[in-house]
C-alpha cells in the first residue's frame, strides 16, 4: 500500500506535466491561455495497482477548484485528497491532503499546504510565495525530521503541485509538436525539480470496459530514478481532447508492477461532457 501514496503524488504531478508547464512561446510570462475549468469543478479518480496478472483497487483521488477570498484578493482554492480504500486501512492507511491558493487571474501560487498521513509516516508542509521578493518561505516537518524553516529563491513559472495541475489545463495544446520536449519546473518537499514532458500525439481510449472511446492527447513524463521508479519516460498521461482538458488516464511503471489512475467522474465541468458514454 506504500505504492498508493507515492502514486497519488505522481498523479498531481501528472496533471501538471500532461500539458507541459514551461510553456512554449510564453517566455516566463506564465499567463493562462485557455480556461478549461471553473469554480465548483470536482474530478474523481480510482487508483489501481497491477502486479503480473493481479489487479487491485487501491485508493481514491479527488480534486476540487473553488473561487474564494485570500485576504482582499480573489483566488482559486485548489484541493487534492488521496485516500486508501477502507478495506486496506488495517494494513497501510493513507490520508493525503493538498491545498493551494492561487491568484484568480493568472494562477500564480500564493499559499500551499500539505498534510499527509501514510501508515506511521506523517508530513506537514507550508509554503508562502512572495512574488515581490521572488522568494518562497517554507515551514516543513515530518515524523522523521524536526520542524525546519527555509527561504528558497523563486524562479519564473515555478509552481507547487496543485497549482501546476490546474495551470497546465489552461495552456493551448495546439502549440505542441509531435515528440516535442516540454520543460517543467515545480517545488516538491522543499526542492525544485526541472524535468520535462513529451507530447506523443492523439489517441482514443476507453475506460472501465466501456466500448465507447474518448478522444485524448497523450503525453509521457521523465521520472527521477529512486526507490519506486526506474527513471526515464515511464509515466504516461491521456488528457481529454476537448475544452475541459481533463486527465482521463495516468499510467506509470514502477519497480514492481505498475499503477494507474482512472477517471471515474466529474461535477460542474466548464463544458458539459459525459466521458463514460462516449458523447465527447
Amino acid at each position: 500500500m506504500l505504492i498508493i501514496r507515492r502514486y497519488l503524488l505522481r498523479l498531481y504531478v501528472i496533471g501538471f506535466l500532461v500539458s507541459g508547464i514551461t510553456f512554449p512561446g510564453l517566455k516566463g510570462q506564465c499567463k493562462p491561455q485557455v480556461w478549461s475549468f471553473k469554480s465548483g469543478e470536482i474530478l474523481n479518480y480510482n487508483i489501481v495497482y497491477n502486479w503480473g496478472f493481479i489487479w487491485v483497487d487501491a485508493g481514491l483521488v479527488e480534486f476540487k477548484a473553488l473561487k474564494e477570498k485570500f485576504g482582499e484578493k480573489d483566488v482559486y482554492h485548489f484541493s487534492g485528497i488521496g485516500t486508501s480504500l477502507k478495506k486496506h486501512d488495517w494494513f497501510f492507511k493513507v490520508r493525503d491532503y493538498y491545498n493551494s491558493w492561487a491568484d484568480y487571474n493568472d494562477l500564480k501560487p500564493l499559499r500551499y499546504t500539505r498534510n499527509t498521513t501514510e501508515g506511521k509516516y506523517q508530513v506537514k508542509n507550508n509554503y508562502w510565495f512572495n512574488h515581490y521578493s521572488k522568494k518562497i518561505y517554507t515551514d516543513t516537518w515530518n515524523s522523521k525530521k524536526k520542524q525546519s524553516y527555509d527561504t528558497i529563491p523563486m524562479t519564473d513559472c515555478l509552481f507547487d503541485i496543485m497549482t501546476a495541475v490546474y495551470y497546465a489545463r489552461t495552456l493551448d495544446f495546439n502549440n505542441f509538436s509531435l515528440n516535442e520536449k516540454i520543460p517543467i519546473s515545480m517545488i516538491v518537499d522543499n526542492e525544485i525539480y526541472n524535468l520535462y514532458g513529451r507530447f506523443l500525439g492523439k489517441e482514443t481510449i476507453s475506460l472501465h470496459g466501456d466500448k465507447n472511446k474518448i478522444n485524448c492527447l497523450k503525453f509521457s513524463m521523465l521520472l527521477v530514478e529512486g526507490t519506486m521508479f526506474k527513471g526515464g519516460e515511464d509515466l504516461l498521461v491521456w488528457v481529454s481532447d476537448d475544452e475541459n482538458r481533463v486527465p482521463i488516464l495516468v499510467e506509470a511503471k514502477i519497480l514492481v508492477g505498475s499503477v494507474k489512475a482512472l477517471f471515474s467522474g466529474a461535477v460542474n465541468l466548464k463544458t458539459p461532457v459525459s466521458y463514460k458514454t462516449g458523447t465527447n
